[in-house]
């Protein structure tokens, strides 16, 4: 794919979504962190639907501490893997309060030291709280780049990778958005809606013709 259809691309998702935001409900970067470390093979809407409980009892670290293990797991038990997760967010609040005064730390690094935090979640953190430039590649975003040609990779880091350097700067901050929300609800998996994508005749995807009515 070629830079002027890059550019394109990314201006049409620009104009019909100016200010692209998470699905995940957060109000501070740790609200932001737990919701995203919760998020891992749960969906946005199972996570929301249980730290609209969860936050307004304990959105500190000190507070969900206050909680203990069993008191989380008792907010969080409805979204899969919740026992294993529950552990990660009380070792993660007690190294927030020991290291970091409560506060969630800007740098890659020291996020990913954090139990539960990978390189993806990291980068969610990194791009949406702090407002850096970061591409946080799942499943969704690694198959809009590869089957569009945005971004052809073999794995996420590459992906990742080469994002950061093909997007076109003025779309950098904002762009991992309106690639997660272009596949989760037009570039599906499965049946991609390409009958009706903005971006249909910029997508190089070979076998898009099966999709279009």
């Amino acid at each position: 794919m070629n830079r002027e259809k890059r550019q394109e691309i990314f201006t049409r998702l620009r104009d019909d979504n100016p200010h692209p935001q998470t699905e995940l409900e957060y109000n501070s970067p740790f609200e932001l962190l737990i919701a995203v470390l919760l998020s891992a093979q749960a969906t946005d809407v199972g996570v929301n639907k249980a730290t609209r409980k969860l936050y307004p009892v304990a959105n500190t670290p000190q507070a969900i501490l206050d909680l203990g293990l069993d008191g989380l797991k008792e907010y969080i038990k409805t979204i899969g893997l919740f026992n294993t997760k529950a552990v990660n967010v009380m070792k993660t609040c007690q190294i927030l309060v020991d290291q970091y005064n409560g506060e969630i730390p800007e740098t890659r690094e020291e996020l990913e030291k954090l139990p539960g935090v990978g390189r993806k979640t990291a980068n969610v953190v990194l791009n949406t709280a702090f407002k850096q430039i970061a591409m946080a590649v799942d499943t969704h975003i690694f198959r809009v780049s590869n089957r569009t040609g945005i971004a052809k990779g073999k794995d996420v880091l590459e992906v990742e990778h080469r994002l950061l350097r093909l997007v076109p700067k003025e779309f950098l901050l904002d762009a991992h958005h309106w690639l997660i929300l272009h596949g989760r609800y037009v570039c599906k998996a499965r049946k991609p809606m390409c009958g009706s994508c903005r971006i249909e005749d910029l997508c190089e995807f070979k076998e898009k013709d099966k999709y279009i009515d």
